[in-house]
């Protein structure tokens, strides 16, 4: 009688269900692997997320099967030690002469190639997932919610994450990759900052992203605005400014350089040193013009030796800090929505009632909804219109304030401009001056950067005036530069 001849040592001990499990997923694992390695390489832009498919979750499958071979390959010589002295072993024999065993291998080799084909069609589906904004902002939903939120409201709505925060070139992308496996331990563990830290460190400059679209050569002109304002009265008085903004020019082929982009001039560099990690505090200055002369501006409690640091090349994100993740001030927000009726002006003191609902301290979003819908049905308990405000009020309290991750207005500052922060003037303050003492970087009046063609309501828009008029507050010319010192973004104007 013929007797199959059977392995010997460890390797019978392989010929197990367990082994072999873990063999098909480890041989599925590292064929993902591949494939994904090989899509990450060959991508036209990289994918932060990229990192965490194909060097965290596939080689995690891959070691996983590996444990599973040899896991089964113990248990079957730990088994075999503890059978009765001169017991035959127990060996998985396959036998192709047996239509039994044809099928099975059949059905194994079916299986295998649905395995590939799924895992292929998986993976790659995935890695277009992992691009995808929905990816980026729902995927660790509670840490990353309020800039969603905020950038679905944005007008880079339509810009992808990835654009911006990973761009081209492959020492940006593995940074990208490093950081991506980093915020995902993070994520798993709950230990990221509430509210979210700001400026991101490790952003890349903004000549490789926002000027991929955006052209400092073409930055050129004026800008017609026109801002709504509601004051805090009880008639909710309407007070419109409208603005002739001097963005001006970085380039002197397409026009003189001046206005606000003027510290943009391609010819010349700004640099400074911030005093904060939230670059609002800046007591050093340094420009360099076309002719390489050098001019430093400080404050006078600025220590050289003890705050010196490297200085900072300014940029476009030195003042458009929030250019998809702004989170609108209360009083913005309740202006822009009583401008178009969503709210009704006409209703006594609801500008307000309103932004006093919204700054209150809630512990949650749907305890939020709740009293400001009770607190505004209290305040106007016969008033029809006021559900209508109700409603307005809440889908402003949903896209710009996030009581989980103590997110929204104040915890961001917003320095385009110099309303509710210093924005402009923390150079811009008058507190800067060269060492003689005979310069200064304070504004010379309100028209330096844009000019006021009207303010006020009804006819007295229709005043306008191209060499500008004097701001006037509410009744009184101002011309204290110090807005954010009233104006904190709830402040009833």
């Amino acid at each position: 009688m013929n007797v199959p001849s059977t392995p010997s040592g460890w390797k019978r001990c392989f010929r197990n269900w367990l082994s072999l499990a873990g063999l098909i997923v480890a041989v599925g694992s590292g064929f993902a692997f591949i494939l994904l390695f090989a899509i990450d390489l060959f991508a036209h832009q990289g994918n932060p997320y990229m990192g965490i498919l194909a060097y965290v979750v596939a080689p995690g499958f891959l070691i996983l099967g590996l444990v599973s071979m040899f896991l089964g390959a113990w248990l079957a010589r730990r088994h075999q030690r503890q059978k009765p002295e001169g017991s035959p072993p127990h060996v998985l024999t396959i036998d192709f002469s047996r239509k039994r065993d044809q099928k099975i291998l059949a059905i194994y080799t079916a299986g295998s190639v649905a395995f590939m084909l799924l895992t292929a069609m998986g993976s790659y589906e995935t890695y277009h997932y992992t691009e995808s904004v929905r990816f980026c902002g729902q995927a660790c939903h509670v840490p990353m919610k309020p800039e969603f939120t905020a950038y679905l409201n944005s007008p880079h709505a339509r810009v992808s994450c990835v654009e911006c925060h990973v761009g081209s070139g492959a020492t940006w992308y593995v940074k990208a990759k490093l950081n991506g496996v980093h915020q995902l331990v993070c994520a798993l563990t709950g230990e990221y900052d509430r509210p979210i830290k700001t400026p991101v460190k490790n952003l890349r400059p903004a000549q490789d992203t926002c000027e991929q679209c955006h052209w400092p050569q073409r930055f050129v002109g004026n800008l017609d605005r026109t801002y709504s304002h509601f004051l805090a009265d009880e008639t909710n008085t309407a007070f419109t400014v409208r603005l002739l903004l001097h963005v001006g020019g970085g380039e002197s082929g397409h026009g003189p350089p001046g206005g606000i982009h003027w510290h943009m001039n391609l010819a010349n560099k700004v640099e400074y040193i911030a005093a904060d990690d939230r670059k609002q505090t800046i007591p050093w200055v340094r420009f360099t013009d076309s002719h390489g002369v050098v001019t430093e501006f400080r404050t006078k409690d600025f220590k050289s030796d003890a705050q010196r640091s490297a200085p900072h090349t300014m940029d476009c994100m030195d003042c458009h800090n929030r250019p998809a993740h702004q989170f609108r001030t209360p009083n913005d927000a309740v202006d822009l929505a009583m401008s178009v009726e969503r709210i009704d002006p006409a209703m006594p003191w609801i500008k307000s009632n309103v932004v006093a609902a919204l700054v209150q301290t809630y512990p949650d979003e749907k305890t939020a909804l709740d009293r400001i819908a009770f607190t505004l049905r209290s305040q106007y308990p016969k008033e029809p219109r006021v559900e209508k405000a109700i409603a307005a009020a809440q889908d402003i309290f949903q896209k710009n304030f996030f009581p989980e991750m103590k997110a929204d207005w104040r915890a961001y500052p917003n320095n385009a401009g110099h309303m509710e922060w210093s924005g402009c003037f923390r150079c811009h303050d008058g507190q800067h001056k060269t060492a003689d003492g005979k310069r200064t970087l304070k504004a010379s009046d309100c028209n330096s950067c844009h000019t006021i063609l009207a303010q006020g309501t009804g006819k007295e828009l229709e005043n306008l005036n191209v060499r500008g008029h004097d701001f006037m507050h509410v009744d009184a010319p101002y011309a204290d530069f110090s807005c954010d010192k009233c104006h904190t973004g709830a402040f009833p104007r």
